[in-house]
């Protein structure tokens, strides 16, 4: 099979089975003017019942993470669709910060509505277009605290989710670095996107051919089996992405210290906390002190923030998804390969306490019910609320308590 497969159902399917269309620059497109508006907001409706939840459990107010399409109207946002009302949901204490933007006029049109921060694979392009922006209005709070994070380490550089996608976020300053976890079977929190290791990003170490017909799943591996058995470095997004080790120097110390198999072996979240404090030392004490930008890339990744996202599937999808499924893409990649919410909650959340991690780590997730125990459970650990289509906002994709009539 081709793996090259995209999903033809909806856009939370994409992000939650398989990459989404793996092109340079796939997600841009050139805003129009035309506006709707639809009353009441589900995304206002669906932040409501959230806060509510995180408040009667002492958590913090969550924040939503709307697809840039519902933010700001596009070529392919549909026509009678409703936008985020960014400013009102800010009066009400909810943070705003959309995914995942990399074409610089987009970006442009998305950061002039005043959201909070914003989602990119090429977190250079983003600070370049932040640059202007606070150049022409040096007095916006807002650009002063914006959040520049870097989608799976800002994969339009590196091959994504790998020590070197996250370095590559450090160099270009990104705030936030932005990931996926499933759980293995020691019950680690592997950082991969899809449900199993995607052969159009990983190859066997051992040279033995791997395509979709043997896919390994992350639940059927422990992490260091997964680092022994592959090697994510395929180049597959575009010519700025490179996967050259001369351009990770931090993740090659980093590994031989470590003993890593390869420096794009997978990685977990553990690790991925580990290999920011070193590179911390290594632009502060070590090799790297003398470099140019040392200083600020050692105080920048001092206090970058995480926001790691659990890849759960839902047992069962809604008609809006299974309805449109592909009749190319096998069945079982529309079904659930991964462990219970519980289980990501555990494996997550127990990393995070246990590296102290509370207020620089950040939960995100399509799958609510993953969000409700974390609130319940983990209230000192945020919470994102990731959305696609409004749409399914009203069917059983969401959990009866927040779900919209």
């Amino acid at each position: 099979m081709n793996a090259r497969i995209a999903l033809s159902a909806a856009g939370v399917a994409a992000a939650l089975l398989l990459s989404a269309p793996l092109k340079g620059q796939a997600g841009a497109s050139t805003p129009s003017v035309t506006t709707t508006v639809d009353t009441p907001n589900p995304w206002m409706q669906l932040m409501t019942k959230a806060a509510a939840h995180a408040k009667d459990h002492g958590a913090a107010t969550p924040l939503l993470s709307p697809v840039d399409r519902s933010v700001v109207r596009m070529k392919n946002t549909a026509a009678d669709a409703p936008l985020v009302p960014v400013a009102e949901l800010q009066a009400k204490g909810i943070r705003v910060v959309p995914w995942t933007t990399n074409d610089p006029e987009a970006m442009r049109a998305v950061i002039r509505t005043g959201v909070d921060g914003l989602i990119s694979d090429r977190p250079d392009l983003l600070q370049k277009v932040l640059a202007d922006e606070r150049a022409a209005r040096p007095d916006d709070a807002k650009l002063k605290t914006f959040v520049v994070s870097a989608h799976r380490g800002g994969r339009g550089l590196r091959p994504e989710n790998t020590l070197p996608s996250f370095e590559s976020g450090l160099d270009q300053l990104a705030t936030e670095l932005e990931t996926d976890t499933g759980v293995s079977t020691d019950h680690v929190s592997v950082i991969w996107h899809d449900q199993f290791f995607n052969p159009q990003a990983c190859r066997k170490a051992d040279g033995s051919e791997y395509t979709m017909a043997n896919r390994v799943y992350l639940r059927d591996l422990s992490s260091k089996d997964a680092q022994k058995m592959f090697v994510c470095d395929k180049v597959h997004f575009g010519a700025d992405q490179k996967n050259d080790a001369a351009l990770s120097p931090v993740t090659v110390a980093f590994s031989a210290k470590e003993g890593r198999p390869n420096i794009y072996s997978p990685t977990y979240v553990a690790e991925l906390f580990r290999f920011v404090r070193f590179y911390v030392e290594y632009y502060s004490v070590g090799p790297g002190k003398g470099t140019p930008q040392a200083e600020e890339r050692a105080a920048n990744a001092r206090t970058v923030r995480f926001n790691i996202e659990t890849k759960v599937l839902p047992d069962r999808l809604p008609q809006a998804v299974a309805g449109a499924q592909d009749p190319n893409v096998p069945a079982e990649l529309y079904k659930n390969q991964t462990l219970p919410p519980q289980a990501f909650v555990d494996a997550l959340t127990g990393v995070i306490l246990k590296e102290h991690m509370e207020g620089r780590a950040a939960i995100q997730s399509f799958d609510f019910r993953t969000l409700q125990l974390i609130e319940e459970q983990h209230p000192k650990i945020q919470t994102f609320y990731l959305t696609d289509n409004s749409k399914l906002l009203s069917s059983d994709f969401v959990p009866a308590t927040l779900r919209l009539p």
